[in-house]
């Protein structure tokens, strides 16, 4: 009984999970100083009189058998974390000889980096890659890849390394942005594509906000975005309109974290199609992702699922819905077997694969073009979300 209490106590600290295996946030000094680290461990172990060998990498394994769901001691928000289960990338090894290769060759790159004091995208970062060592990046998949294990070996986040995501991300609505020795941008006077947001994270964190929004609304689609923001939703909802026009990119994710942190009785709602990847984007801004469990859970925020779902399918005519295509069914499986879906989220999710249908937020405008903001105004007035 005693050891079960003292595993505990080191398992836990005021409610937290001593488990979570997180990627610091660190100035350029400390981050070039742990690729230094890495790097001397490496020659150490080249140099060993007795046993000189070439060190394998021990990386947080980032998949889903290696992640939990961590509920906020003083919130209602809950995020996806890794804990401490390695894999492993070894040069003498055929299978990840190339991986372990490029681990080094990204963190070379960001150690030259940091050293010029600058920040780059990944996809600069793969072009420079690609013309410096051909053999080993022939694609933006296998930069992305190298990155997150670059960041899974140092424990550090890639804006920590220099390296910026590219953003997709926009808003609009009754928002002020401020950034210090800046002018003030009023985002309610803006035109329908929005204020671009930037992937620079150290700029969106110098920020100040202001708004007299009573609710964000995450749209997960350009085309959506620019129909509320052409219509003026947020001067008839007092509303912040954010979109990272598909799948959210870290830069995003960020801005959402900040508003909902400074904002914290604002409520956040999502505006998604009704298929499995609708579904998949809205966990993403929930709870954060498994690929990039080391530094995304930062930026979970409490989101409410408001449409489309199950129960607004009678607004819409029956030459609308689409078959499930392969890709969704896959999407599908994974969510369902995922350790943190909701039950009223995996009861969405059920009926779809059942029904074998999908539908879009635009098969609403068989109601007319002006029925979507209707639409949003009477669910969240109604409390018809979950």
């Amino acid at each position: 009984m005693a050891a079960a209490e003292a595993d505990v106590a080191t398992a836990s600290l005021f409610g937290a999970d001593r488990r979570l295996c997180s990627a610091d946030i660190l100035p350029p000094a400390e981050a070039r100083a742990r690729i230094e680290v890495a790097v001397l461990n490496f020659l150490a172990a080249l140099a060993s009189p007795t046993s000189p060998a070439i060190s394998v990498l021990p990386l947080i394994n980032r998949t889903s058998a290696n992640c939990s769901l961590r509920s906020g001691l003083l919130s209602d928000v809950s995020s996806v974390y890794l804990s401490y289960a390695f894999c492993k990338r070894s040069l003498m090894r055929e299978s990840t000889a190339t991986a372990f290769v490029r681990v080094w060759k990204v963190m070379e790159m960001c150690y030259k980096i940091l050293g010029e004091g600058k920040m780059v995208h990944q996809r600069e970062l793969f072009y420079k890659l690609l013309s410096d060592s051909p053999k080993y990046f022939s694609c933006q998949r296998h930069v992305n890849r190298a990155i997150q294990d670059v960041v899974s070996l140092l424990r550090c986040t890639r804006q920590s390394l220099g390296v910026m995501a590219s953003s997709r991300g926009a808003l609009i609505g009754r928002l002020v942005l401020h950034e210090p020795d800046e002018e003030q941008i009023d985002c309610s006077i803006l035109g329908a594509s929005g204020h671009a947001i930037t992937g620079d994270l150290n700029v969106l964190s110098r920020l100040n906000l202001s708004s007299d929004a009573r609710y964000i609304i995450v749209v997960e689609k350009d085309a959506i975005f620019q129909r509320l923001a052409e219509d003026r939703l947020y001067n008839q909802l007092p509303c912040i309109l954010i979109t990272a026009k598909g799948y959210p990119d870290l830069a995003t994710r960020f801005i959402l974290h900040r508003l909902s942190q400074t904002f914290p009785n604002t409520p956040i709602f999502a505006l998604v199609d009704w298929n499995p990847a609708g579904l998949a984007i809205l966990c993403t801004y929930k709870y954060g992702s498994i690929s990039m469990g080391l530094e995304s859970y930062r930026y979970a925020c409490n989101v409410k699922w408001l449409g489309l779902r199950g129960d607004d399918l009678q607004l819409i005519p029956e030459s609308a819905f689409q078959e499930l295509k392969p890709r969704d069914l896959q999407i599908a499986k994974s969510l369902l077997s995922s350790k943190f879906l909701q039950e009223c989220h995996r009861a969405e999710l059920t009926l779809m694969v059942e029904t074998g249908k999908r539908a879009e937020i635009e098969a609403l405008y068989s109601h007319g073009f002006d029925f979507l903001g209707k639409y949003i105004a009477r669910k969240i007035v109604q409390g018809d979300y979950i």
